[in-house]
């Protein structure tokens, strides 16, 4: 089985996607990673494209992350796509306290990329999580909802769930 996890950041999507992954014994991939190198450089698209083709070609995983100009790439062979879609005061709710737990116990976000949440860059900067997910949460949920009924992926199966109980009852589904 190969399952796209898409949602705003802080949504719950990654804690989602490694359940899926290990439920079903397949491979967890994180666009995050593939993306961020150290110092919050990013990969180029050419270079993550190609990395991203290469581990899609195994024959099942889960795929965690939106980076929405892979699409096409990431829904080519795709079965579902899990839409992690929680209220926005929820979704900003667990941003902030993961935000706030990250900053204080200093963990390194992606291994070997030295990239670590701090204070100043989840409340203080332009770079902030917090930002990002109050200033994109909208404008996700409408691409979500046009991406369902746009006919390039009629061979997609959507679920979206809007609860974590939802999201509870859609691993139990699965064998």
């Amino acid at each position: 089985m190969r399952i796209n996890v898409i949602g705003t950041s802080g949504s719950g999507k990654s804690t989602l996607a490694k359940r899926l992954a290990g439920k079903l014994n397949v491979p967890y991939i994180e666009m995050d990673v593939l993306y961020w190198r150290t110092n919050w450089q990013g990969t180029p698209d050419e270079e993550l494209f190609a990395r991203l083709e290469q581990l899609l070609a195994q024959p099942g995983w889960v795929l965690d992350g939106n980076y929405n100009r892979s699409r096409d790439i990431k829904w080519r062979n795709v079965d579902i796509v899990v839409w992690v879609d929680y209220g926005f005061w929820r979704t900003l709710r667990q941003a902030l306290l993961r935000a706030i737990r990250r900053a204080w116990h200093r963990h390194e976000l992606w291994p070997g990329t030295g990239n670590y949440e701090t204070f100043r860059r989840s409340f203080l900067s332009r770079e902030s999580i917090i930002l990002w997910t109050l200033k994109t949460w909208r404008t996700n949920r409408a691409r979500y909802e046009a991406d369902l009924a746009d006919p390039r992926y009629q061979h997609v199966r959507f679920v979206r769930l809007t609860s974590p109980r939802q999201a509870n009852e859609f691993l139990a589904t699965l064998a």
